[in-house]
């Protein structure tokens, strides 16, 4: 029996604040989202993407937390042992840059907005097993993230190497290509910088092959996000060459070029090698045009998009390689396309064929040969316009001309290996993982140095290495790279120097969720329990995670896996991708040309005569402002809106439902105020209904109201009752755990209101279908809206607990028909429908049809020429 006060909500006004206070408390008391480990029941492990704790939730929160409560309340009435788990991303860049900003330590400022933003998680009802909350700053948390790296280091999977990295100068720190927009950083927009600073690294290319291969076992994950980590990883298959170079430079006697197309070999006009290369830098030491050239590329765009679309520049080294196969010289550039951190920093040029290579050898007046023969469809391409990129017969290649692509390739890969000049290779675009950021809020990484350089893995007594938290910020210098103190330590009686960075904070959400599964205070996992719960059956997030954070937790659960503490392949079985949440955005233009961006509550919109917003003008003043259409909420635009305001206004359950009806999960949802009200007036309906069928109806129903139906005398209304209940039980379930459109499931629960409310009790047999069917409304409703749920279970004389309770079964026969609608066509034009028997035959149907007074009136004095009947649907009679 529930424990649920029954006397709480019984008012007949439904008041949100009331009910889901009382419903978050029983929730409380009865520990009902606490998950433990039951191997007598199917496991149901449901997690989404764990927010950073800066100060406040936004729409975004509220929507993927919402999905992920809705699929692990309908799991648990599956009547599966379900874990949903929630934690803290507390490690990064934005709590130390607030810390600067406001004058306070990054550990305090996060650890008072996780304390508020807990009491919104709360707020929203979602279903937590708090006693698993992790906190990544927490020492507990990221001691075995330590102690994890101890392993790798001593398995020889972490080295550290002067590395080239996108360098923020005014945030002080590395950033990943995906964190440079436009050639600046992400968060300082200070223009980005390429700086040679050691790194630690992981090595993740160890492990190209299973990440790609095991893509495929993942059919519930997003093609789209399976086709970036495809490309991310990047797997070629080319050619290694060797091209000699006609005289040494900076200790070089031949320079190595990877390419995927040896079949152009012959149409290479010169070689290109990134700024950074060692006979790069070597030439620049005694030419200054070529040390300014490459001071000039210290600032160049380092993700592939815009390597391909930024202007293409270049100064010749006045050096010369030998052709491998022709024995000609080509001349050495270089140039800005080219990146020390792909490959070996050079590339064989073949402006013909390759589009980058054309641009910069028309820029600087390049030999551009071409060896590919154009295919018949593209007869009219022109080299003077474009590159050509098709494979295709070799031409102008000596021995070689005349091969088709595949042919030529292997050809002139076999001649290459038997000069000694080249290989074949597989080749990765993935580089090895780059775990060193050298800002104070992070965890520590676990090495030391001694006094010859030698780097030494931190012993696991010694572990955690605390980060000190109670520091000053004095500008972006890390406090324990400016303490000499905090770097001294011993090793083994040894004195010894700490590292100062710290961890990449993709270390931290890289495993969390199996931390959630099992923690054990003296180890990282305990394989017996994490194994229970993983993998991770549904995993819910932002899309622009698609390759970093997921690509990170892949590969960490592979080393967990040969780590012996995990058993499985793969961290999350299924994969979905919310969309973003929009709304209008307003701004007006400051005298210097400022956008000023206004909050839409405080904007009266101006639309045109088809109700679109063309514009608006400030509440208060009546200025003017600028439209900028529905847009991604953020704190820049001043469009959020404050998910606390509408809990106050609506309640959390009008929220919640909102999210999740006024768009597919996958697709941006536009937040509308007046779709909001449309989700509240919903509840508020469904909470009149109940309470008046309470009221008026519930005592005539027995005490199993699905026992007490006399299925067999069922009049014809109450057989559609029940087919329109029994139906959308059978349609609501498909679409929450097959298809996951949780829109359309809300849609179709709105139906089931409407028909409930349309229809008129007359009678024992009518309540008792009726209470069935308000019973399945509110068991299907409850993952969406749980709190009034609560309370409608109660006024329902529902004594078992809702959250536990068994999601409703269709029943089959309930869905048979009796009768069916036909439709009668004359030459194809409706002239009659008739009701008949579900079974009638195909020859019985044709008299009827042919009998119909209208029908008669379209075939009389015609010659019948055929008769079509489509059982169950259709009879068309053709005359004439």
């Amino acid at each position: 029996m529930s424990s649920y006060d029954e006397n709480a909500d019984n008012a007949h006004q439904y008041d949100p604040q009331t009910i889901e206070s009382h419903a978050q408390q029983h929730w409380l008391n009865t520990k009902v989202f606490d998950a433990n480990q039951d191997d007598s029941k199917e496991k149901y492990y449901c997690m989404s993407m764990f927010p950073y704790p800066s100060g406040r939730l936004h729409m975004g929160h509220v929507r993927n937390y919402t999905i992920g409560d809705v699929v692990s309340r309908f799991q648990r009435m599956l009547g599966k042992n379900v874990l949903q788990p929630i934690g803290w991303d507390a490690f990064g860049l934005p709590a130390e840059n607030a810390a600067i900003e406001n004058k306070t330590a990054p550990s305090k400022w996060t650890l008072q907005n996780i304390e508020y933003m807990k009491g919104q998680l709360n707020a929203l009802g979602f279903g937590y097993d708090w006693r698993r909350e992790v906190t990544t700053c927490d020492p507990e948390y990221y001691r075995w993230e330590q102690w994890f790296f101890t392993r790798l280091f001593e398995k020889g999977l972490v080295y550290k190497k002067n590395a080239t990295v996108n360098w923020d100068p005014v945030d002080q720190t590395v950033l990943a290509n995906e964190q440079v927009i436009d050639g600046r950083g992400w968060r300082s927009g200070a223009l980005v910088e390429q700086k040679e600073i050691p790194q630690w690294f992981i090595k993740i290319t160890d492990y190209a092959d299973q990440l790609l291969n095991d893509l495929d076992k993942l059919p519930d994950w997003p093609q789209q996000v399976k086709t970036a980590q495809r490309n991310w990883i990047g797997r070629s298959e080319g050619v290694e060459i060797s091209f000699s170079l006609s005289q040494e430079s900076a200790g070089y006697s031949e320079i190595e070029v990877y390419t995927t197309r040896p079949d152009t070999l012959y149409g290479a006009t010169y070689l290109a090698i990134a700024a950074q290369h060692p006979i790069a830098l070597g030439l620049g030491e005694h030419n200054n045009d070529i040390s300014e050239f490459i001071e000039k590329c210290k600032n160049t765009k380092t993700a592939e998009a815009e390597l391909a679309t930024m202007e293409k520049l270049g100064i010749d080294t006045g050096l010369t390689a030998i052709h491998p196969l022709t024995g000609e010289t080509v001349p050495i550039w270089i140039a800005n396309f080219v990146l020390m951190g792909y490959g070996s920093g050079a590339v064989m040029s073949v402006p013909a064929h390759d589009q980058r290579d054309w641009e910069f050898a028309t820029k600087y007046s390049l030999p551009i040969k071409q060896v590919v023969e154009f295919k018949s469809e593209d007869a009219d391409a022109d080299l003077s316009k474009a590159a050509y990129c098709e494979k295709h017969t070799v031409i102008n290649s000596g021995e070689y001309s005349g091969l088709p692509f595949e042919e030529a390739f292997d050809a002139i890969a076999n001649k290459l290996a038997s000069m000694d000049k080249g290989k074949k290779t597989v080749n990765y675009r993935l580089r090895d993982w780059g775990v060193s950021r050298q800002r104070y809020w992070g965890a520590p990484i676990p090495i030391v140095n001694d006094e010859h350089g030698n780097s030494h893995a931190v012993s696991a007594d010694d572990l955690p290495v605390v980060l000190p938290t109670d520091v000053v910020m004095d500008g972006v210098t890390s406090p324990i790279k400016a303490d000499p103190q905090w770097a001294q330590t011993e090793h083994n009686g040894v004195a010894m120097q700490r590292e100062t960075d710290t961890f990449d904070t993709f270390m931290e959400s890289s495993w969390y969720y199996a931390r959630y599964a099992s923690a054990p205070k003296n180890a990282m996992l305990n394989p017996s329990e994490a194994n229970y719960w993983l993998p991770v059956d549904q995993y819910i997030g932002g899309i622009e995670h698609a390759i970093l954070h997921l690509l990170y937790a892949r590969f960490f659960h592979k080393l967990l896996r040969d780590e012996g503490l995990v058993s499985s392949d793969e961290p999350f079985n299924r994969l979905l991708c919310q969309g973003m949440v929009l709304a209008n955005a307003f701004y007006s233009k400051a005298d210097n040309g400022k956008e000023i961006w206004h909050a839409p509550d405080t904007v009266t919109p101006i639309k045109d005569d088809k109700g679109r917003i063309i514009g608006g003008t400030l509440s208060e003043s009546g200025e003017k402002v600028e439209y900028a259409g529905m847009i991604k909420m953020s704190k820049s635009k001043n469009n959020g809106i404050d998910p606390q305001k509408v809990i106050d206004i609506y309640g959390a359950d009008t929220i919640r439902l909102y999210t999740m009806f006024a768009a597919p999960p996958e697709q941006d949802l536009e937040w509308i105020e007046s779709g909001v009200e449309g989700a509240n007036r919903f509840l508020r309906r469904l909470w009149r209904l109940v309470n008046e069928f309470a009221q008026t109806h519930l005592k005539q129903c027995a005490q199993s109201q699905a026992q007490s139906i006399d299925k067999i005398s069922l009049s014809k209304s109450q057989k559609a009752l029940r087919k329109e209940i029994h139906s959308k039980i059978e349609t609501i379930t498909d679409d929450i755990e097959r298809r996951q459109t949780f829109n359309t499931a809300v849609a179709k629960m709105m139906e089931l209101l409407n028909a409930l409310q349309k229809y008129e009790i007359a009678d024992e047999q009518d309540a008792s279908i009726y209470a069935e069917g308000l019973i399945a409304l509110v068991k299907m409703l409850n993952p969406y809206t749980p709190h009034i749920c609560e309370s409608l279970w109660q006024l329902l004389g529902q004594t078992e607990a809702l959250q536990t309770a068994a999601w409703p079964q269709v029943d089959k026969a309930a869905l048979v028909e009796d009768e069916k609608l036909i439709i009668v066509q004359v030459n194809g034009k409706l002239r009659a429908k008739l009701t008949v028997a579900a079974d009638i035959d195909k020859a019985s149907l044709e008299a009827m049809a042919l009998a119909h007074e209208n029908v008669k009136s379209f075939t009389e004095g015609k010659t019948l020429r055929k008769v079509i009947v489509v059982p169950g649907k259709l009879v068309n009679i053709v005359a004439n």
